[in-house]
């Protein structure tokens, strides 16, 4: 078991927008983040499916990044909704885990993509490849705020 943060909200108005940190937002299932592009189907990839509604990174993968290339990149560059500290989000994948009072299920890895490299930087990809986040489905409504804890659900 774990028990991490949530050190970082992000979310972007519109596509190729950029990223605005917020100290809360409300997860809506089926949605996405209230305010961000996704939630109003206006993101790059927006389709209607669960795997477009939330998207984390561990803030460890951003410094690992960061020290190994030599890079400067924010937490808010990766793109990514929350960024955590202490949580394993690739073990997550298939699992059931709370942000705080929002539950969500992790469906699959978020791997960097040329998208994410042409906005951010063009070390993304190979910096990225294998601790990009993941990719998770909403599954009750709630506000998540920084600071809230993730837990693997019991």
């Amino acid at each position: 078991m774990f028990e991490g943060t949530v050190i970082s909200i992000n979310i972007a108005p519109d596509a190729a927008e950029p990223m605005q940190s917020v100290s809360e937002a409300r997860a809506v299932p089926g949605r996405g983040l209230k305010g961000d592009r996704y939630f109003e189907q206006k993101g790059t990839f927006s389709k209607p499916q669960p795997d477009r509604e939330l998207t984390l990174i561990e803030a460890e993968a951003i410094e690992a990044m960061k020290r190994e290339l030599g890079v400067d990149y924010g937490l808010s560059d990766s793109r990514r909704n929350l960024v955590t500290r202490g949580v394993p989000l690739n073990h997550l994948v298939g699992r059931e885990f709370w942000i705080g009072a929002v539950k969500a299920r992790g469906l699959r890895l978020c791997e960097p993509c040329s998208h994410l490299q042409k906005l951010s930087h063009e070390k993304v990809l190979p910096g990225l490849v294998h601790r990009g986040g993941l990719r998770a489905q909403i599954l009750n409504e709630g506000m998540i705020r920084v600071g809230e804890v993730v837990k693997e659900c019991e």
